[in-house]
């Protein structure tokens, strides 16, 4: 085990070491070519093209090296995986470390009117987060640390990116498969590249598990399906992502894969048990493979598909088309085996067999049935050895197609099982030869696909978590966001006049003041209509409801306590952000600009505006009396206090 983690942790090294490489060449490049625009001069362009036709070559031998360790499917297998066909995991896109730190706390305190520097353990936390999500391990709690901080990013965008503000904050990934950066001011790529980690594990999670057991084929089965729903959820939701590795194409392909793998387990876990040597059996097993087959032959026909096959891994490729020719020899040796080593007897279901054969077969070469198949012996053998040598044809060329690709040439076990599936069908056709048969050139027949266990998409409910926000100590995140701009605190001395502090108080959190006495003391002590006390005395009360800063006020003496208050500062809007993506110059990549907008700022008709009572207006409504008004206990509780109202807009759930 410690040997395999080893083995990864410098794959993922010399990944990160590659790209570090490609962009320098890529720099190098596209100094080149503006050189070249640039000039007149007839030997300074041939001295840039050779330097181009250089730089070019050094690009061609890192992608080759790219490619060679994403081919590095054994690095992910079990350790004790030798009886089972490898599988393919995904590689985790590589980032660049980014520094929250001078860009929040200029954020806090031009935003929020806070000190930034009193958040520097919370913005620490959250860099801690992101720091480990690059080397998470390969197990669950991996899993939940990836889905930790993808659950923290919509708080964290919703605390600090404004559509009117930048940031400043560059958010860089690697392309896994060209290695090619990109790079995004916003949180979309953030978002979208650790969904495709998580995908990524999901799918390294699959391949290490045992699959000589049944529990460890569930766990595989379970995983495959898991990845392939994350990596549809990734193409639904984020539907013009910069960096080809998710591209709708490219993601298509990777969810295929993924089931296609989950498909195979399926057949695998099938076949655990062992395969019983009757009839129907044989047919099921046929058709179970069949079903392998033809999902490896959708992965394989989209993987040569421009502009596809230019990024993806030749041995991914080579890999799905030795599987689809394996399976589907399999299923041919599987109807070969039925035909060849069993007959139809007195004590057989003639009704099942005929109705099974059926089934298997779309058409049945012309003038035969499958009851006459199934009576007459020399029918079945006629047509079980047409199968057995479609069975040898196949595997000829699943060994064939190992042999051109030098990656796969690696896998010992790959090649083991193919030549020993081949000898078994060479075994089979021997053991049924007759010299005086006459050489029969009939085709067998293709086999339906069939499956009692389809692979489906599969959605985790771990992708986002419950957490608790970093940054809480700012207030609540539907009223402290970064769409709103806020005065620094102001200090305000109530003094209780006949026990009534002049105002009355709404909202759920943090409570704000409304129907305010312009004449009382608040009022001229720079109190406001519609400013939210954040803080009485020394408690922060920006999480406190009114019956709970009520309770705090109730104890205000003569002497009068102070509060602080914090009032929505006045925001023109302005035209959307422009957030520019930056890209590497590789054919086949594409960039892209996000355009932020406010949703708040759409219709603002549509917001609703409480009219302001006249001070003429006082002494009529000063009757009512207010269920949220502070009117602080006296020694006589007979006598009405007197109160201000709240308009009939105004309860104690709404929020400004």
């Amino acid at each position: 085990l410690t040997h395999t983690l080893l083995r990864r942790s410098k794959l993922q090294n010399q990944r990160a070491s590659l790209n570090k490489e490609i962009i320098k060449e890529m720099r190098m490049r596209a100094g080149a070519e503006n050189l070249l625009k640039a000039t007149s001069n007839n030997k300074v362009k041939e001295m840039v093209l050779l330097e181009l036709s250089y730089v070019n070559s050094n690009l061609q031998l890192l992608m080759g090296q790219l490619e060679g360790l994403n081919s590095s499917v054994d690095v992910y297998q079990n350790a004790q995986e030798t009886a089972n066909i490898p599988l393919i995991a995904l590689g985790l896109k590589e980032t660049k470390e980014v520094d929250f730190s001078t860009p929040f706390k200029d954020f806090i305190l031009d935003h929020y009117s806070e000190d930034g520097n009193s958040y520097e353990d919370e913005i620490a936390d959250l860099m801690d987060l992101r720091q480990a999500c690059r080397t998470p391990s390969r197990n669950e709690a991996g899993l939940e640390l990836m889905a930790k901080y993808y659950s923290h990013i919509p708080l964290v965008e919703s605390r600090f990116f404004s559509p009117n503000y930048q940031t400043g904050i560059f958010f860089t990934w690697y392309d896994s498969f060209t290695g090619v950066p990109v790079c995004q001011q916003n949180l979309s790529l953030e978002k979208a590249s650790i969904l495709f980690n998580m995908a990524a594990l999901y799918s390294q999670i699959a391949t290490r598990s045992n699959r000589q057991t049944t529990k460890g084929l569930m766990e595989a089965i379970s995983s495959f399906q898991k990845a392939a729903g994350i990596l549809n959820h990734l193409k639904e939701t984020f539907t013009h992502t910069p960096s080809y590795d998710m591209s709708p194409a490219m993601l298509s392909m990777l969810i295929r894969l993924m089931l296609a793998q989950a498909q195979e387990c399926l057949f695998e876990k099938t076949a655990l048990p062992g395969i019983r040597n009757q009839f129907n059996s044989l047919m099921k097993m046929a058709q179970e493979a069949a079903k392998v087959s033809e999902i490896y032959d959708y992965v394989h026909q989209s993987m040569i598909q421009t502009p596809i096959k230019d990024n993806v891994p030749l041995l991914w490729s080579t890999m799905s088309q030795v599987k689809a020719n394996h399976y589907r020899s399999m299923a041919h040796y599987f109807v070969a085996s039925a035909l060849l080593d069993h007959q139809l007897g007195p004590n057989d279901d003639e009704d099942q067999q005929e109705k099974t054969l059926s089934q298997v077969y779309d058409h049945l070469p012309e003038g035969r049935t499958p009851l006459d198949i199934l009576k007459k012996k020399d029918e079945r053998q006629c047509i079980g050895k047409t199968h057995i040598r479609r069975a040898i044809l196949g595997h000829e060329e699943a060994l064939r197609t190992y042999a051109l690709c030098h990656h796969l040439n690696k896998m010992d076990a790959l090649q083991d099982i193919l030549k020993a599936s081949h000898e078994r069908s060479l075994n089979k056709c021997s053991d049924n030869e007759n010299e005086d048969d006459f050489t029969d050139y009939t085709e067998a027949p293709d086999i339906i696909s069939k499956t009692e266990h389809k692979a489906e998409l599969e959605v985790p409910a771990t992708i986002k978590v419950k957490v608790n926000d970093f940054f809480q100590r700012l207030g609540p995140l539907s009223v402290f966001s970064a769409k709103q701009r806020w005065t620094a605190p102001r200090t305000i001395r109530l003094r209780p006049e006949d026990r009534d502090l002049g105002f009355t108080l709404k909202g759920e959190s943090p409570v704000q003041v409304v129907s305010l006495d312009p004449q009382c003391s608040a009022a001229t002590d720079g109190l406001k209509e519609g400013d939210y006390i954040v803080a009485v005395g020394s408690t922060d009360c920006k999480w406190m409801g009114v019956s709970e800063v009520m309770r705090l006020l109730k104890d205000v003496n003569h002497e009068g306590t102070d509060i602080q208050v914090v009032s929505l500062m006045d925001s023109t809007p302005s035209m959307p952000t422009k957030s520019a993506t930056f890209c590497g110059n590789l054919p086949k990549t594409y960039s892209m600009i996000c355009l932020a907008y406010d949703d708040d700022g759409k219709n603002p008709k549509s917001r609703k505006v409480t009219k302001k009572s006249s001070f003429l207006s006082w002494g009529l409504k000063n009757k009512l009396k207010s269920a949220s008004t502070l009117s602080l206990p006296t020694a006589d509780w007979n006598k009405p206090f007197p109160s201000f109202p709240s308009s009939s807009s105004h309860n104690d759930s709404a929020l400004y």
